[in-house]
């Protein structure tokens, strides 16, 4: 059972580690992640960027300590994703079409699938007119602004965003900035992007990662 964390730490680590390849690509990193900041997770590729984001997801295994809404992100992998909108740097390859990711986010986040619609539309992709395509036939834009959509819309307590805005054009990333600045201020966001400048407005803590350890951590 997840507690309310508000103006808690919803993210702790201490001491987490992880090695592929007899090579350590997060060492010993301890840090707390908290309700209501918007933090920009920033760093050269292999920092440690994305793995450590994919250890809060439960999709590594590692060594130290670490929880997220004070449980195991490998034991409570479910409980812990019904509450994080995730945003991969990669679009995973899923068969389903467009309209049974709609009925199966919106089951399985308890949220309407008009959320989900409503800015899907906001950021240019006409739905209705692909809802029988597989995701994975869509272009690099269309899935982008899906996974944003399903991110966004279901009000999770825990955002987590790789490279968000990569592939969406000027007009959706203008819409997609506006969502991020007026969303909820309890929810706690983290932006993984080479695009400092493009979110700097929106951050109040810059956590800047390279070779696998934080070196610099500051609040803006």
């Amino acid at each position: 059972m997840i507690e309310n964390y508000e103006n808690k730490s919803l993210i702790g680590a201490v001491n987490l580690s992880k090695t592929f390849n007899k090579q350590k690509v997060l060492k010993n990193v301890s840090i707390d992640f908290n309700a209501g900041e918007r933090i920009s997770l920033s760093g050269p590729n292999g920092a440690g960027k994305t793995t450590l984001i994919r250890c809060i997801l439960g999709q590594y295994t590692y060594e130290g300590e670490l929880n997220v809404l004070g449980l195991n992100p490998q034991k409570h992998h479910e409980d812990i994703m019904k509450e994080v909108g995730f945003v991969p740097q990669i679009p995973p390859p899923l068969k389903m079409t467009v309209k049974e990711m709609f009925d199966f986010f919106s089951k399985l986040t308890d949220t309407p699938s008009e959320n989900f619609l409503k800015i899907s539309t906001d950021l240019g992709l006409m739905v209705k007119d692909n809802y029988k395509k597989p995701f994975l036939k869509l272009s690099g834009g269309m899935k982008q602004k899906l996974l944003v959509a399903f991110a966004l819309g279901r009000n999770p307590k825990i955002l987590l965003m790789d490279e968000p805005s990569a592939n969406l054009d000027p007009k959706a990333r203008e819409v997609f900035f506006d969502y991020l600045k007026n969303y909820d201020k309890d929810t706690l966001m983290i932006l993984s992007s080479h695009r400092i400048s493009e979110i700097s407005v929106l951050v109040n803590r810059a956590v800047e990662m390279d070779l696998g350890e934080v070196i610099i951590d500051k609040k803006i």
